[in-house]
């Protein structure tokens, strides 16, 4: 099924839907139809419709109870459900997460159910249970006695315990060291919050976002030892620390000096300005004035960044083997460094040869046609990536809208040839089935013909992937429809397959 998707007039969303071979399922279908029949069905004589019928008692209170309604069958009758080992966690809020009851009969299944749904609280580390057979002479609190009917054998009866183990919990976090930054922001990116269950993978984690934190703001040579004080759990590690309550996360900080670009060089290029690659790279030096201390500071995930974005670039341009490096120089201080590219370009790459695979429905003919580069011309990335898209569109414009194409460069033994191998996947050709606008907002300010005369797409048509695109932009640039995403969705077209025919 296909949709086209568009927002309606302010403050209204309208939604255009395109199906491909097949449109809407039987139960949509379904669904519009029961409306259009119950609205013209209103003005007809007849009787008028019976009330609701009133939901049992036992219902109601099996669904408030959060129990899946269904008879129950057993052999024991559960007399008493306690719950052993909470300590913060309250016993109502357990008893919430339970479908095990008191006075119903007892089946193994739920009980274990009833487990898995404790440890997915998140505040036990350990959950287990038992169950006791208990006769009907065994001495019970009377509140946890099963009434017994005159003349009637009493059931027997178990008690099922359940045994929790609460997690430790985080009481307080603490920062030591920091100066750089202050603790709300590093309170702001730990992700440790007090009351949170303690263990030592979410310590260890909230060290590591520190430690990525403070290299992003500069701070390269930071290092953070991570701790807990006392707690009683012997299965997390807990330091000394004095005047500090058990549970108290601590992270020791020392940040170093905060490390700024005072220039960036490139070494090794011929063939393009340094001027021309600094324009490429997101690292940046100092500025003139009081700016010199603003967007400069070393953030090494960044640089590494650039280093790829260098490399990419004059593979680009044909140089195949090209690398990068980068060299930091600091100055007496350690606070200021010269950034150091280093490249090395390697020879320029020239085609050798053009083979296209896949192709089943288009000839190869055709497809070529539609290429640019050509047997002898040199490596260009930017044409190539052109090509790509002018043979994915000519496949779309045949009706082949989920058509692939991925171009592999193979380099020749012989120094500076390269042949390049455009492998497709055709993929199943598509028909136009219905196109339906779904308008979202009041059904008065826009019909549908509206919308449909923006669309340049009829019924039974192969889809035709450029066209689609058109109409995409045609419906934005319409000025009928709500396009700020703070009041409505954005208008779109939803193309959606049938979906019993992908099976």
């Amino acid at each position: 099924m296909s949709h086209l998707v568009a927002n309606a007039p302010p403050p209204h969303r309208t939604w255009i839907l395109v199906a491909m071979l097949c449109l809407v399922s039987s139960t949509a279908v379904g669904q519009m139809g029961g409306m259009g029949g119950g609205m013209g069905g209103g003005g007809g004589a007849g009787s008028a419709p019976a009330a609701p019928t009133k939901a049992k008692w036992r219902e109601h209170i099996h669904s408030q109870a959060g129990m899946t309604l269904r008879r129950e069958t057993g052999e024991s009758i559960v007399g008493a459900v306690r719950i052993v080992g909470n300590l913060n966690v309250a016993t109502a809020d357990i008893y919430r997460e339970m479908q095990t009851r008191k006075g119903r009969f007892f089946d193994n299944q739920t009980v274990l159910a009833d487990v898995r749904r404790l440890n997915d609280m998140g505040s036990f580390d350990r959950v287990s249970y038992d169950v006791k057979e208990v006769g009907p002479d065994s001495p019970l609190d009377p509140s946890e006695a099963s009434p017994v009917v005159p003349g009637e054998q009493a059931p027997p009866s178990v008690i099922v315990t359940f045994h929790v183990h609460e997690r430790p919990m985080v009481t307080e976090v603490v920062f030591h060291g920091n100066r750089g930054l202050d603790d709300r922001a590093l309170t702001g990116r730990v992700g440790i919050t007090p009351g949170d269950p303690l263990s030592e993978f979410s310590v260890e984690s909230g060290r590591r976002r520190l430690l990525d934190y403070y290299r992003e703001e500069g701070f390269n040579q930071a290092s953070i030892e991570a701790g807990i004080a006392k707690v009683q759990d012997r299965s997390v590690a807990s330091i000394n620390t004095d005047g500090l309550s058990p549970g108290t996360v601590v992270f020791r900080i020392n940040e170093g000096p905060l490390e700024r670009i005072a220039d960036i060089q490139i070494e090794g290029s011929t063939i393009v300005t340094e001027a021309r690659l600094k324009k490429i790279i997101q690292s940046r030096g100092p500025m003139l004035g009081f700016l010199s201390y603003v967007g400069n500071q070393a953030d090494l995930k960044k640089i590494d960044g650039d280093v790829d974005q260098l490399s990419s670039y004059y593979h680009t341009l044909g140089y195949l083997t090209a690398t990068v490096g980068r060299r930091f120089d600091y100055d007496e201080s350690g606070k200021w460094m010269t950034l150091v590219f280093v490249v090395h370009e390697g020879p320029r790459f020239s085609i050798g040869d053009i083979q296209i695979v896949g192709n089943q429905y288009i000839t190869e003919e055709s497809l070529r046609a539609r290429l640019e580069l050509e047997a002898g011309d040199m490596f260009d990335g930017t044409i190539l990536r052109r090509d790509v898209g002018e043979v994915v569109y000519g496949y779309g414009e045949l009706g082949f809208i989920y058509a692939e194409v991925k171009p592999k460069t193979i380099m020749r033994d012989e120094n500076g040839v390269a042949d390049i191998v455009y492998e497709i996947t055709e993929g199943d050709r598509w028909k136009i089935g219905r196109i339906l606008v779904n308008i979202d907002g009041e059904p008065d300010l826009m019909r549908e013909t509206t919308m449909l005369n923006l669309v340049d797409m009829r019924e039974g048509d192969y889809i035709d992937r450029r066209m689609l695109e058109m109409s995409r932009r045609r419906i934005e640039r319409s000025q009928l429809l709500e396009t700020n995403p703070a009041v409505a969705e954005a208008p779109d077209i939803k193309v959606v397959p049938r979906e019993d025919l992908l099976r």
